[in-house]
C-alpha cells in the first residue's frame, strides 16, 4: 500500500532530505501536498518531480505564477490545506509559522513528523489537548528526540521505569570558547558548524545552545518528563543523538552518523523501520566518544530555556519569539553575537505571566514579545550605531 505523505516547508534544509527519503523509498510512499513560503524555482522544481495535488505557498505572487503553469495542481494560500489528504504530515516549517500545520495534524487526527519545534513550544498548552485525538500521533524529527522516541521503546512501562533523559548536544561551533573570545564573532564564524548542515536560523541556535534549550522544552511536552530529569551533555561527535537511563541502572542510547534523512525516515515510516539505510556506523572506523558538561555560564541561552518551560504558560513562547527577533538581528549584523542572550533574558523579564487559552493567546503573547525584543534590539543597535532606517 502506497503512503500518502504531506510536507510542509519543502523548500528548507528539512523539507529537501524529506524528498530524499521519500524518493530513496521507490513508490511506497508519495508526495501529495506540498506547502512553502516564496521560494519559486526550487518549488517549481518540486512540482516537476513529486506530482502534488495541492500546494500550499503563502507569497501571493509565487503562488500565482505557479498556478498559470501547473493547471492540475489545487494551489492555496492556506498551509493547513496540505493535511487533508495525507497518512502522514511532515512539519518542516521554520518558525512560529509552522503552528497551524501541527494543529491541523492533530485535530483530523493524523500522524505528525514534527520537526518544527517553534510551534509545539510556543503552544504547548495547545497542542497537548489535540494529542488526545484518536488517530493523533506525533513522532518527533529533530535528532535528538527522535532518538530519545527510539530508545523508550526498550521498555513496555517508561513512566515508572524511566530516570532521566539525556539530550546530547555537540557544543556548536564555539564549544570551549570563553565570553571574551566570544565578544566579536561574526556570522560567517557562527554558520560555521562542525557535524550538521542546517538552515541558518537553526545553526545560530546551535551555536548559542539555545536550539539545546528549546529541545529541553520540547522534550518535557513531548514525553511528560519533569525539568529536573531532563539532562543536556556534551558530545561532539555528534554519533549519540539521544539517551535514556532506566531504574535498573541500564542506560539506552541511538547512535548514527550525523544524517537527517535517518529521524526524517523514521517518522515517516513510523512504527516500521525504513527499508533504506541513512547514516549508518562503520564501527571499524569509529575511534572515540567524547562527553563534557554544557559551560551554561558562557552559553546563557541553555539556563534561560529551563527557566522558561519551569515557568510554563507563555513563557516558553516568549522566548521562541524573542530568539527569533534575536538571531534575525545577528544575521543582520544588528547585534553581536552574545546579545543574543541578553535580548532573550531581558524580554523574558518583562514575561505577563498570560495563559493560553486559544490560538489568539498564542499569537498575542508571539506579538507582545517580538515588539519588546525588537525595542531591546534597537537599544543595542543604536548603542552600536547599526540601527537600520
Amino acid at each position: 500500500m502506497t503512503i500518502n505523505v504531506a510536507l510542509a516547508g519543502s523548500t528548507g534544509s528539512i523539507g529537501r532530505q524529506a524528498l530524499e527519503v521519500v524518493a530513496a523509498s521507490q513508490g511506497r510512499y508519495q508526495i501529495v501536498a506540498l506547502a512553502a513560503a516564496s521560494n519559486e524555482a526550487v518549488l517549481r522544481d518540486q512540482i516537476t518531480t513529486h506530482r502534488p495535488r495541492v500546494v500550499a505557498v503563502t507569497d501571493d505572487t509565487v503562488r500565482a505564477n505557479l498556478a498559470k503553469q501547473f493547471t492540475k495542481v489545487h494551489f492555496t494560500a492556506n498551509v493547513a490545506d496540505v493535511v487533508d489528504d495525507a497518512d502522514v504530515v511532515v512539519n518542516a516549517v521554520v518558525g512560529f509559522a509552522g503552528l497551524p500545520v501541527t494543529l491541523a495534524t492533530l485535530r483530523r487526527g493524523k500522524r505528525l513528523a514534527l520537526a518544527n519545534k517553534e510551534s509545539l513550544i510556543a503552544a504547548g498548552p495547545l497542542v497537548q489537548p489535540l494529542r488526545a485525538t484518536p488517530g493523533a500521533m506525533i513522532v518527533p524529527v529533530d535528532s535528538e528526540h527522535c532518538a530519545l522516541h527510539q530508545c523508550l521503546r526498550a521498555s513496555d512501562a517508561p513512566q515508572r521505569e524511566l530516570v532521566s533523559l539525556q539530550l546530547t548536544a555537540s557544543g556548536g561551533p564555539f564549544r570551549g570558547k570563553t565570553r571574551t573570545e566570544l565578544a566579536t564573532v561574526d556570522v560567517e564564524a557562527a554558520l560555521a558548524h562542525p557535524t550538521w548542515s542546517m538552515g541558518r536560523k537553526i545553526t545560530i541556535d546551535s551555536s548559542t545552545l539555545m536550539n539545546k534549550g528549546l529541545e529541553v522544552i520540547e522534550a518535557h511536552e513531548l514525553f511528560a518528563v519533569p525539568y529536573d530529569r531532563i539532562n543536556v551533555v556534551v558530545h561532539p561527535q555528534s554519533i549519540i543523538h539521544s539517551m535514556v537511563t532506566f531504574t535498573d541502572g541500564a542506560t539506552v542510547a541511538q547512535l548514527s552518523l550525523p544524517d537527517m534523512r535517518l529521524p526524517i525516515a523514521y517518522a515517516i515510516a513510523w512504527p516500521e523501520r525504513f527499508d533504506v539505510s541513512f547514516g549508518a556506523i562503520d564501527w571499524a572506523s569509529l575511534r572515540r566518544l567524547d562527553f563534557e558538561a554544557p559551560d551554561f555560564e558562557t552559553f546563557r541561552c541553555l539556563n534561560l530555556a529551563y527557566a522558561a518551560g519551569r515557568t510554563g504558560g507563555s513563557a516558553p513562547a516568549w522566548l521562541s519569539a524573542a530568539n527569533e527577533v534575536a538571531v534575525d538581528a545577528f544575521l543582520d549584523g544588528r547585534i553581536g553575537w552574545l546579545q543574543i542572550a541578553e535580548v532573550n533574558d531581558a524580554t523574558l523579564q518583562q514575561h505577563d505571566g498570560a495563559r493560553l487559552v486559544n490560538v489568539d493567546d498564542v499569537l498575542a503573547a508571539d506579538g507582545t514579545a517580538r515588539r519588546i525584543a525588537r525595542g531591546i534590539v534597537n537599544t543595542f543597535a543604536h548603542s552600536a550605531g547599526t540601527v537600520s532606517a
